[in-house]
């Protein structure tokens, strides 16, 4: 049985049907936005029999149960949405546009072409009509909110419509009277006998254009999933502002008086706080997106629904598929929704907690947003028992292997469904480790490569020295430490170690000095005094300073934690310093990721832009 349909309908019955509320809009179409020019356009294509496109309808009940409204311009206290038989899905601005100039006797709210909101009513010149479509362009007019046109900066009236006789006079017809002539027509023999014979001529060319124009229709059955009419409603709505999953998940909870927005966001009035704030008091959970919690939601109901289809025994097809993709998240039920909600949130706190544990402190610090979801779900599940050594150490090495191996970049929505069920069966002494640490690789030429601070590597990397208890240079404090307190001083950020003015004094190459190798963290205070000096003359500098006072021995020991060979940085023997700092690097990486990196002659991928200080 077709889930759609397609047929024609008259115009007039179809606007009728708006105006008495049996068709209305989803709550999750935007507002309209058609401005002037477009509308007189639209006038001009039906007044001459051209196509306008057709409409997209959708039997209202089902599974598609949106909260629903009127097209703007009627009173939504006047419409039950009870009422609604039908709702727009594509011809929102085209039929709203037409209900307002050919149905409503107020003004249209629309706006010019530079984005100025305009009141417009709509007319059309009789006689310029008669000379023929060609001219019909010239002939529909708009008029401002006094129905007249006015020239000379406002000063002079151009054209007076405000009252009837005024339009009889000057042989204008209104548009808002094109179908239901009977009383203008009365008015205009009571006015002119003559001019009324011309008008008529008038009226079979044009008017009746209008009377007996059809629209094609396209007609969604009731019987269509929720997610699909929200694709569906993606795929047609290209002229319009794209709507995100979440706007059409809140549609949908809408229906069942939830206001998602309100979940999120809080409401003040109520005293609400919302999802947002709370996971914000986390620092590490500020970039958090709707849509991410969202993903983390679904990936938990479907994850929860297989379980249950395996216990029952069902196999094949019959067994859910977890998954966080698009279509997945739209057809998320509200009960779901309930009872997950919470849950997650805990779920993304104990993730802060293991990445503070990693040594990630900011937003800035986290290498993919985007992994934060499966493991906030996973998280979720195990509760406390993610502290344990043995579940620890497992989460770290999926993580450590994500980052590095920079495989939570793109489309992602797979390989969180895989993740999570992998590592779950993982942890619960499964002999397979999951999908992301087996196609985890890291190059050793990657190192050399790595410039751009927004790649995901990058930053694992930068974290990776902190973790080690990297101390500064000049407060000989561990990062952790610096990170606890607000002095701009104490600021850390990614630094050179043979500075860049050094380096290109020896003209070495810019591709070379600026990759991760030569970099790694070091407060405002320690970059300061570094300048561009050569490392042996800094390292004297700030053993000297009187707030450090720290002999060879002292400082060689911080530069260790920072993965630096002491030896060859007071050498100034940039070279070594390199070879033995990618050495020291691959050692850890191959600790966090659990494997053995293998050396290969195959192309490093060079980041897209080299980043100097």
């Amino acid at each position: 049985m077709s889930n759609f349909d397609s047929t024609k309908k008259r115009l007039a019955d179809l606007l009728r049907d708006i105006v008495s509320g049996k068709i209305q809009l989803p709550d999750f179409q935007r507002g309209w936005v058609w401005k002037d020019e477009g509308i007189r356009a639209l006038l001009v294509s039906i007044a001459r029999a051209f196509p306008i496109g057709a409409v997209m309808l959708l039997e209202s009940g089902g599974d598609t149960h949106f909260k629903v409204r009127p097209v703007e311009g009627l009173d939504r206290n006047s419409i039950s949405p009870n009422e609604a038989e039908q709702l727009i899905l594509d011809g929102q601005q085209r039929l709203t546009s037409l209900t307002q100039v050919l149905m409503l006797n107020q003004p249209v709210e629309t706006r010019s072409a530079t984005g100025k909101p305009l009141k417009r009513y709509y007319y059309i010149d009789i006689e310029r009509a008669l000379e023929g479509p060609e001219y019909y362009d010239e002939a529909i007019i708009s008029v401002d909110a006094g129905l007249t046109v006015k020239e000379n900066f406002g000063r002079d009236i151009k054209l007076d419509l405000s009252t009837r006789e005024k339009e009889y006079e000057n042989f204008y017809f209104p548009c808002n009277r094109i179908l239901d002539v009977n009383e203008w027509e009365k008015g205009l023999v009571d006015y002119n006998r003559d001019q009324f014979f011309r008008y008529m001529e008038f009226r079979g060319k044009v008017i009746e254009a209008f009377q007996n124009y059809n629209v094609p229709i396209i007609e969604l059955s009731k019987d269509n999933k929720k997610e699909a009419v929200c694709l569906v409603f993606e795929k047609v709505n290209t002229g319009g502002v794209p709507l995100s999953v979440f706007e059409l998940v809140t549609a949908t909870y809408a229906a069942d008086n939830v206001n998602l927005r309100d979940e999120w966001y809080g409401n003040e009035q109520e005293g609400t706080e919302g999802i947002y704030r709370k996971l914000a008091r986390q620092r590490l959970l500020r970039a958090v997106e709707q849509t991410d919690f969202l993903q983390g939601l679904t990936l938990l109901h479907t994850y929860e629904k297989r379980q249950k289809d395996l216990l029952e025994g069902r196999t094949g097809k019959q067994v859910t598929g977890v998954s966080a993709k698009r279509e997945a998240v739209l057809s998320l039920p509200l009960h779901a929704y309930q009872n997950w909600k919470n849950k997650l949130v805990d779920g993304f706190w104990e993730a802060a907690k293991f990445l503070r544990r990693e040594s990630f402190f900011s937003t800035n610090d986290l290498p993919y947003r985007t992994q934060l979801v499966p493991l906030a779900t996973v998280l979720a599940l195990l509760g406390d028992r993610w502290l344990q050594p043995g579940i620890y150490h497992k989460l770290a090495c999926w993580y450590w292997c994500g980052v590095l191996g920079e495989l939570y970049g793109g489309a992602v929505e797979t390989r969180m469904a895989l993740d999570l069920q992998d590592l779950l069966q993982w942890i619960d002494g499964g002999d397979q480790e999951p999908t992301t640490i087996r196609d985890a690789n890291f190059q050793p030429g990657r190192l050399e490569t790595l410039r751009a601070r927004t790649s995901a590597a990058y930053k694992g990397i930068n974290v990776l020295v902190q973790r080690q208890g990297a101390k500064d240079f000049f407060w000989n404090s561990t990062i952790r430490d610096l990170e606890e307190t607000d002095w701009e001083e104490r600021k850390l950020d990614i630094h050179h170690i043979f500075p860049k003015k050094w380096c290109e004094e020896r003209r070495i190459p810019a591709g070379r000095y600026n990759s991760i190798l030569n970099k790694t963290p070091i407060s405002y205070k320690a970059n300061r005094m570094i300048g561009g000096n050569a490392p042996s003359a800094y390292l004297k500098q700030l053993q000297q300073h009187e707030h450090v006072q720290l002999d060879d021995v002292g400082m060689d020991v911080i530069l260790e934690t920072h993965c630096i060979a002491p030896t060859f940085l007071r050498a100034n023997d940039f070279e070594s310093f390199m070879a033995a700092r990618k050495r020291t690097l691959l050692t850890k990486i191959e600790a966090v990721m659990g494997k053995t990196i293998v050396l290969s002659d195959e192309a490093v991928p060079e980041d897209e832009a080299d980043e100097d200080e």
